[in-house]
């Protein structure tokens, strides 16, 4: 029987930065908007925790079942490992999608902007055959596509819109920046697997590359989100003076990724990535509600 701690773990807490940072980014633009609501960033962030999670255990899901999870050298998944029922997780991911939805029409009733319930729909439908079904895009090397458009733009330029009405090229430029680190995250998950991962028929973009310019990609990545954190400060200068201890962050962790850590060494680093994303939407919030 699962434990708590399994649960936890296939949720992947050290993924969930990746939706708290675009609401973050998203309320400073709001805030340099002029329309900032407390209410509103709240349930922008319910929305994109609740489907973090439910991808999560979506992919825990559809990978498990599909064997994939079956030599993977990270912590063992709830229906890989054999923890619990596959259609108990299955549940668990669906209604983590049905209170994300829950969230969603909170926030659509208070912005007025119905139409993005379809948004919601389509982020729903994206987030299930990521891993599941007959063809997973997953599985092609297209998740950092997913990820970019909705852990990226979708939530940042929809935490500002659904808060002023407006949707400036800060909020794109942050979107692209944290859904740039967002991709690393990905990236980085990527690269530890690669070994399982190519034997089992999972493709992903990091196979695809290959090792060392799968490493590569992922500084560049980091480096992207700093030049466009830095492009917010041509709107706001204290953003761009506090891109820089971030962007010292960011080269330590690719030297650590360039060094050659192989499995269960690259779980820091994720986590540390992580932690990266989450610095970058408290730098860019705070910097700009203060200063």
């Amino acid at each position: 029987m699962a434990t708590l701690n399994d649960w936890l773990e296939g949720a992947r807490v050290r993924t969930l930065p990746a939706a708290v940072s675009p609401v973050l980014v998203g309320s400073g633009i709001a805030i340099m908007e002029g329309g900032f609501s407390w209410v509103r960033a709240v349930l922008a962030g319910a929305v994109a925790l609740l489907l973090q999670v439910g991808v999560n255990f979506a992919n825990d899901y559809s990978d498990g079942v599909r064997g994939t999870d079956e030599w993977r050298t990270g912590p063992p998944r709830l229906t890989g490992g054999g923890k619990t029922s596959p259609n108990v997780v299955k549940f668990a991911a669906f209604a983590f999608f049905g209170l994300a939805g829950l969230a969603g029409i909170a926030l659509v009733a208070l912005s007025g902007q119905w139409w993005l319930i379809a948004v919601g729909i389509a982020a729903v439908v994206a987030a299930w055959f990521y891993t599941g079904g007959k063809n997973p895009y997953g599985y092609m090397g297209l998740g950092e596509v997913f990820v970019m458009v909705f852990f990226g733009y979708v939530a940042t330029v929809g935490t500002t819109y659904t808060q002023t009405g407006t949707a400036p090229w800060e909020a794109w430029a942050g979107g692209t920046g944290v859904g740039l680190i967002a991709c690393a995250l990905l990236m980085i998950n990527n690269i530890r697997d690669i070994p399982t991962d190519s034997v089992t028929g999972k493709n992903t973009l990091a196979v695809r590359l290959g090792d060392r310019r799968a490493r590569i990609s992922y500084g560049l990545m980091l480096a992207g989100a700093i030049v466009f954190g830095v492009a917010i400060g041509f709107s706001h200068w204290p953003v761009s003076i506090g891109m820089i201890p971030l962007a010292v962050w960011a080269i330590v962790l690719s030297r650590r990724v360039m060094s050659g850590l192989e499995g269960r060494a690259l779980i820091p680093v994720l986590r540390d990535t992580g932690l990266l994303e989450l610095a970058y939407g408290a730098v860019v919030v705070a910097a700009i509600a203060l200063f």
